[in-house]
């Protein structure tokens, strides 16, 4: 037989656990309601921005995912290029669903040629808005476009004329820092990543493959 004690824990428990059931019940009819009223699919315009790492990695992340589902994808790299990007070699196993162009020629303190880098970027504009208005590709990643944009390679007015071009139910995925404030504005899902600490600041730690190339 149980002691009182006993009987008023098993009691307690008991109660306890009622009362986060009827907590947890109540929590997911609010979910399910939430979820009726919403519009069931969008094409969206997502923007990863800021000084963190990891903008690139999360993007890449949505294509894989799409790239699972069956979808056509197409990426654009502005800015990388001067190397062969690891993650071109990964995706090469998705030739059929994937378009891959890393179209620039290294950082502007490498190259050292505005108007050469201008003109490189302005192809690579031209390659995307090849995929952005063809309602074949789900998802377009325009990899560092905002560095681009920052850099004057590229105007804003260009680049949000040119998402007037994307079907109602694809997705757009623009990365790089220092995103523009008409972009953000523009945007449905915007992600900004922050610096906390870094081994290149903090140790004296080189980019190393795997995690920054």
């Amino acid at each position: 037989m149980e002691s009182p004690s006993e009987s008023g824990a098993t009691s307690k428990q008991g109660l306890t656990e009622a009362r986060h059931r009827q907590k947890m019940q109540r929590r997911k009819e609010v979910q399910e309601q939430r979820l009726a009223e919403m519009t069931p699919e969008k094409g969206l315009i997502i923007v990863h921005t800021g000084n963190g790492k990891g903008k690139t990695t999360a993007a890449l992340g949505m294509v894989l995912r799409s790239l699972g589902h069956g979808y056509r994808v197409a990426i654009v790299q502005f800015i990388k290029g001067a190397w062969e990007p690891a993650e071109k070699k990964v995706f090469s196993l998705w030739q059929d669903q994937l378009e891959f162009h890393a179209m620039g020629e290294g950082f502007t303190w490498e190259t050292q040629d505005k108007e050469r880098d201008t003109q490189k970027a302005q192809e690579a504009w031209k390659k995307a808005l090849m995929f952005i208005g063809d309602p074949t590709f789900k998802l377009v990643l325009l990899d560092e476009v905002n560095i681009a944009l920052k850099l004057g390679y590229l105007s804003i007015e260009q680049v949000l004329l040119g998402l007037d071009q994307k079907p109602a139910d694809s997705h757009v995925i623009l990365t790089g820092r220092g995103a523009p404030q008409p972009l953000i504005d523009r945007a449905d899902l915007v992600t900004e990543m922050t610096l906390v600490k870094h081994p290149f600041k903090t140790q004296g730690v080189k980019a190393q493959a795997g995690i920054e190339f």
